[in-house]
């Protein structure tokens, strides 16, 4: 049975450094972020890359139901039975929809949900010292940890009640950071 961990936090909390580092260290470890998974699916030319290139081509939003079917089947052709995830759900909607899939797949089991927790001052100051694109400003930034604040107490609640939920400190050096998360993977995997 695969094991899925997902990887959540702030806009720059260093969720998808930290999960890389951890695959790169880790040869029994997978890491994707959703965006590369989409991205990956259209460069293989598959039925289901072809539909989703038909929506970002056409500047709409990859629908949800799609989304899930990338991530279930990357899941699934994984040469690793541990696969990590960052940034998703950003939503109540993701994240209820992915439970729903799960719980009628009998190969993947969500382990453990893992946040990068930072503070918005810390976050804001890592997004806009970046500043990769043209999305890195104030503005852009306040929108973004908007729409990642507004749903996380509700995907925190269910995840701590399915008792998957764990909070890393995300405000220290990455090394800690990748030590801790590192060591839930570990500590998961060692259970199973």
């Amino acid at each position: 049975m695969k094991q899925l961990f997902l990887i959540i936090g702030a806009p720059g909390s260093g969720k998808t450094t930290d999960a890389s580092l951890i695959a790169k260290n880790n040869d029994s470890v997978e890491h994707y972020s959703t965006g590369e998974l989409l991205r990956n699916e259209v460069a293989s030319g598959s039925e289901l890359g072809k539909k989703i290139d038909g929506f970002i081509s056409a500047g709409n939003l990859v629908p949800l139901n799609i989304v899930i079917d990338t991530i279930i089947s990357a899941i699934q052709n994984s040469q690793t039975d541990y696969i990590l995830i960052d940034g998703y759900p950003r939503s109540v909607e993701q994240m209820t929809e992915l439970d729903k899939v799960l719980s009628n797949t009998d190969d993947i089991e969500l382990a453990r949900v893992i946040e990068v927790d930072v503070s918005e001052e810390v976050a804001k100051e890592r997004v806009l010292g970046r500043a990769r694109g043209a999305d890195d400003n104030e503005e852009v930034f306040k929108n973004r940890m908007k729409v990642y604040n507004e749903p996380i107490g509700e995907i925190r609640k269910f995840y701590k009640e399915k008792g998957i939920y764990e909070n890393i400190d995300g405000e220290r050096t990455i090394d800690e950071i990748v030590a801790d998360i590192n060591e839930l993977i570990v500590e998961t995997i060692m259970k199973g």
